[in-house]
């Protein structure tokens, strides 16, 4: 079966920044905040001080990977011109996003060299209270201050990624993304984490509703970090796998794009773990699972070899 990975990272060194401040590299695969947290970025083996495009592309292909999707975010710091240089280097693999924080005064500039110079393809906004802009901004509407760049993003045709973070953050606003599919409906729209829903939701119906709220033509979501976001769950992360069946129902297997997250995901699971949790308890058919390891990712994102 051939495989996308549709949301990694890649990044010459640790450069994050979020609410615990910025990040340093210690060695050995750790960063510690400026408040003094420590956390093991990268499993051994894989990285000192980054994870380089060159092991990421060495890790997928000996992992049966055929393509991947480099996504960028706060949590390992933004690096548009080392992945512009990463999909350069390995076309036949990597397409990548370009992101920047929109409340940077010269935002709308920045934007504009993404997409001219470096021919960004995806704009992508890590925006969760947990990890991204809300955790060192204020709350914002997402609607309103990404509205202009959807605008944007819609006339020349770019793929629009957005982590919103989990059901109870203040950057968990699904109908604020609802009203953005709406308005450009010639915008792509993908939602990360499907939603990342956590074990704590499966006492709600947040996540349902949530769900109606996008099942749109123009959205579609990854499963980057499912069972990153279930634990203490281990394989094969059976609520996991349940927020997949409700998603399923909602808004349908081809809606749905396999992805991991690495690198830090694989400092407690390995990648035949995440590779392989979906294709148990029957949650999809065959058919289901060619879509959504290869061919959904493909609808979404214009790989330059298909």
């Amino acid at each position: 079966m051939k495989i996308i990975d549709a949301h990694v990272h890649v990044f010459p060194n640790m450069q994050g920044f979020r609410g615990e401040g910025e990040l340093y590299p210690l060695g050995n695969g750790k960063g510690r905040w400026a408040n003094g947290d420590v956390v093991q970025m990268i499993p051994e083996g894989l990285g000192d001080i980054g994870f380089t495009y060159e092991t990421c592309h060495d890790f997928l292909k000996e992992n049966g990977v055929e393509k991947a999707v480099i996504l960028q975010g706060s949590y390992y710091g933004f690096a548009n011109e080392y992945v512009a240089e990463a999909v350069k280097t390995y076309p036949e693999m990597f397409i990548g996003a370009g992101t920047f924080d929109p409340m940077t005064r010269y935002a709308e500039k920045i934007y504009d060299r993404l997409t001219q110079e470096l021919e960004f393809p995806i704009i992508k906004f890590e925006t969760s209270t947990g990890g991204g802009f809300m955790s060192y901004h204020h709350t914002f509407d997402i609607e309103e201050v990404f509205a202009p760049f959807a605008k944007k993003c819609e006339k020349h045709s770019q793929v629009l990624v957005l982590d919103i973070g989990s059901p109870g953050m203040s950057s968990f606003q699904p109908e604020a993304v609802r009203n953005l599919a709406l308005k450009f409906t010639g915008l792509k729209i993908v939602v990360c984490h499907l939603l990342a829903p956590t074990l704590e939701e499966k006492k709600t119906d947040c996540f349902k509703k949530s769900m109606e709220k996008l099942a749109l033509p123009n959205i579609w979501f990854d499963l980057a970090a499912v069972p990153f976001n279930v634990q203490p769950e281990e394989y094969p992360f059976a609520s996991g796998l349940e927020f997949m069946k409700t998603a399923k129902n909602i808004v349908g297997a081809d809606k749905l794009m396999w992805g991991t997250d690495i690198p830090s995901v694989l400092v407690q699971n390995s990648y035949q773990k995440l590779r392989d949790y979906i294709t148990e308890k029957d949650v999809f058919t065959t058919e289901e699972l060619d879509g959504i390891y290869y061919k959904n990712a493909l609808e979404v994102y214009p790989f330059s070899h298909r």
